[in-house]
């Protein structure tokens, strides 16, 4: 018997939420389900909300340093779930993945260095380049068969030219891949061969659907190891994106000399005492609620699939390896994308994430958030059946 209810509906207006209390600011409009935001409709697991109660009820909440049941929980967490022994002077402190883009950017690249990112990609990386004053290099991936590959002839190209750094997306938000062992030793080649430091956002790793599995980038060998920045959270794992903490590992003492010496002229190395908290007990807990909830998802995007099959047949998934996020094709409709993000929000009444947000080869596409209960998916998907049997009949 299972220990969790997913199904259960939880109301999440009037707290703050992003994605539900900002519907009306996104997307114009209050009668809008909100599947795009990357968290989850789950309640955490209990021994998380347990570890957080006793923590509030102490009463008092000062300056803190980094416990060392964090990096022990951490540790036993990526050696049991992904085969890495990762040492704790390797681990420093970030607020969130995206703040650790912008810091990697700044300590490892100067003003004009060329940073190559891989479209369609989670929309931070750009900014994290951009807004850095660094130059934007598109490697853009290929869709071949329903399935993203990288394009190994033009990332040489890219990287020849006198690129510093790469952004990679492991794995692939929004595109869905759970990258194989070859293709990350083929990676790792062209790093070594163009110098190219690595930074790999991994904060899906252990969201990797049944059948597929996650090989940290520097658990591969030394050397890629060595020039790979990391950045790990539980926030995505267990729905705790709310708590600001994240972990940056680098085995490398000069890069991650390069990286905390950043930090610090920011003053970012302080941390959360209720993230600490929550995270130390979802990894030392929350195997079973992860387990369960993987479970879940898996179910979800085998139902969203099954339902475009039957029902929507003009918009085709792209298969999900890993991740709650779904990838639809929606260009047989043959809107442009304003005209399709119009579409979804005041024909179909739903609130996704526009392709075009995630760069070049996004046009055309929406992100689709499953990590709510079964039945408010079925009645996103069942707006989103009858706005494109009317709109679409019709013409």
């Amino acid at each position: 018997m299972k220990k969790y209810n997913f199904d259960r509906i939880i109301p999440r207006t009037g707290t703050n939420s992003v994605k539900y209390d900002g519907v009306l600011h996104t997307f114009g409009s209050e009668d809008v389900i909100p599947l795009w935001v990357a968290d989850m409709d789950f309640r955490c697991p209990e021994p998380v909300v347990e570890a957080l109660r006793q923590r509030v009820e102490h009463g008092i909440y000062g300056y803190t340093f980094v416990p060392d049941g964090y990096y022990e929980a951490l540790a036993g967490w990526m050696e049991k779930r992904h085969r890495w022994s990762v040492r704790r002077e390797w681990v420093v402190f970030s607020p969130g993945v995206v703040a650790a883009l912008h810091l990697a950017v700044n300590a490892f690249t100067r003003p004009g260095d060329g940073v190559i990112v891989q479209p369609p990609v989670y929309f931070p990386f750009f900014s994290a380049v951009k807004e850095n004053g660094r130059r934007l290099v598109y490697n853009e991936l290929k869709l071949e068969n329903s399935r993203y590959t990288i394009n190994w002839d033009d990332l040489r190209e890219k990287a020849s030219r006198g690129a510093r750094m790469l952004l990679f997306c492991h794995p692939h938000n929004p595109a869905g891949r759970c990258w194989t062992a070859g293709e990350l030793e083929t990676l790792a080649d062209i790093c070594r061969e163009y110098d190219l430091i690595l930074l790999s956002d991994e904060i899906h790793a252990d969201l990797t659907l049944p059948g597929y599995r996650h090989l940290p980038m520097a658990a591969l060998n030394e050397e890629i190891a060595g020039r790979t920045i990391t950045c790990v959270s539980a926030s995505k794992t267990f729905n705790l994106a709310g708590l600001a903490t994240s972990a940056v590992i680098i085995s490398n003492s000069e890069l991650r000399e390069k990286f905390e010496s950043f930090c610090r002229k920011v003053h970012t190395g302080s941390g959360n005492l209720f993230g600490y908290t929550a995270a130390e007990a979802a990894y030392r807990h929350g195997e079973e609620w992860l387990n369960e909830v993987l479970e879940y998802l898996s179910e979800n995007i085998q139902f969203a699939q099954n339902f475009f099959r039957k029902h929507i047949p003009v918009i085709e998934p792209i298969p999900t390896e890993a991740t709650y996020l779904m990838w639809l094709d929606c260009r047989k409709l043959g809107l442009s994308p304003e005209q399709l993000g119009d579409f979804m929000v005041k024909q179909a009444g739903i609130g996704l994430n526009n392709g075009v947000m995630f760069g070049p080869g996004g046009e055309g596409f929406m992100r689709l958030n499953v990590a709510c209960p079964r039945a408010l998916l079925e009645k996103a998907l069942e707006r989103l059946r009858r706005a494109i049997d009317h709109d679409f009949s019709i013409r």
